[in-house]
């Protein structure tokens, strides 16, 4: 995968969008949160990867609404995942900020 580094700002705050996606299977202790996070920083997206407790692993990405869905797609598709993704629950809304770069929590 070719790698490619987008910026933007918070004046264009307004055209960004958030979202947060659930992922289910086996996406914990297996560096799926790494390799998200790798995913993210490619694509341009700020936010974080976390652990959940019932064994999902949560995405959030705020930027550009495109850059948002590629990332979503790879969570869904992409073959590469570690682990094994059984499905991805996905929720829109606006951006909150705050964020700098991707963080693994």
């Amino acid at each position: 995968m070719k790698r490619v580094r987008y910026r933007y700002s918070v004046a264009n705050m307004s055209s960004n969008v958030r979202l947060t996606a659930w992922v289910r299977g086996d996406v914990q202790g297996v560096g799926f949160r790494w390799w998200t996070r790798a995913r993210a920083l490619e694509i341009g997206v700020l936010g974080y990867a976390s652990n959940l407790d019932d064994g999902r692993v949560q995405v959030v990405a705020e930027g550009p609404r495109e850059y948002c869905e590629r990332l979503l797609e790879l969570l869904r598709t992409a073959p590469d995942t570690p682990g094994q993704v059984v499905g991805v629950a996905d929720l829109w809304g606006e951006p909150r900020g705050g964020y700098d770069g991707f963080a693994i929590r």
